[in-house]
């Protein structure tokens, strides 16, 4: 059942709004084993982790150790390229905030790995057994997020299925959805969801922040109302529906904070070895 709609809603510091589904039909589920050779590995999260105390550096090292290139410089034109960009921006955001790479994800070890074989393949990838067997403890929460987009697949293959889970574990961030999500505007995610999820996109037709929109959608396929108005622009929290989502991405505003300590150090004399 969704959360009361009472219930003050998680995941934006902006603002107050914040077992895996099968294929379709004629689809298999991924099977681990075959997508995880046995020779001549790189260890993922040891290039990835080019210094491990601070979050930029983990961050674009993910990008580019994924796409070849920083976030700056991604080439989205094509859709495939888009669904890269995409992958390797929450996969990044994830690195950014430490811990285990799976569960910041929200994928399970094995999801995880068939994941960068499929997008990445050219990255050899070495995941510890451990990280491998990691199993998501997902919170009720995250599972109604992922099930209402899993129900709104509009492409084929594991991409949509690995999309949702990763969007509803990152949805409970605090930032603006975009911003959790590693990617660099609110345009990059209104897309993402109208390519992989475009019924419930299309829904949206007001515009309202994402996340608002995805517990306001729960609440309506369960019968509940969680608005205090029936009329939006008649309601006390309007802009916490509707309100600017602008602004710079985590990435690119922690790049530019360490690049600004950095002139400071060569500026005083200590210059960076």
């Amino acid at each position: 059942m969704p959360v009361s709609p009472t219930a003050p809603i998680r995941g934006d510091r902006h603002s107050d709004d914040h077992p895996t589904s099968q294929n379709g039909p004629g689809q298999t589920l991924w099977e681990p084993k075959n997508i995880m050779p046995e020779a001549r590995f790189l260890p993922f999260m040891a290039a990835c982790a080019v210094d491990a105390s601070r979050e930029v550096q983990r961050g674009i090292a993910t990008y580019r150790a994924l796409t070849g290139v920083p976030p700056e410089d991604a080439d989205i034109a094509t859709d495939s390229n888009f669904d890269r960009h995409v992958l390797a921006s929450i996969l990044a955001a994830a690195a950014m905030d430490g811990g285990p790479l799976p569960e910041k994800a929200g994928l399970s070890g094995h999801e995880l790995a068939g994941l960068l074989q499929h997008y990445f393949p050219s990255v050899e990838v070495k995941i510890s057994e451990q990280l491998l067997a990691f199993k998501c403890d997902e919170n009720d929460e995250i599972a109604m997020v992922r099930d209402l987009l899993l129900k709104q697949r509009s492409t084929e293959g594991h991409i949509g299925r690995w999309l949702a889970a990763m969007i509803a574990r990152r949805a409970i961030e605090p930032d603006h959805l975009w911003e959790d999500l590693g990617l660099r505007n609110r345009g990059e995610l209104s897309r993402l969801l109208s390519r992989h999820f475009a019924p419930l996109a299309a829904r949206n037709v007001n515009n309202m922040r994402w996340k608002r929109f995805f517990y306001r959608s729960l609440c309506e396929d369960e019968g509940l109302v969680m608005c205090t108005t029936p009329v939006c622009t008649q309601c006390n929290d309007f802009n916490l529906c509707f309100g600017e989502e602008s602004g710079e991405s985590r990435m690119a505003e922690r790049r530019r904070d360490f690049l600004l300590q950095a002139a400071g150090s060569i500026v005083g004399g200590d210059w960076p070895i």
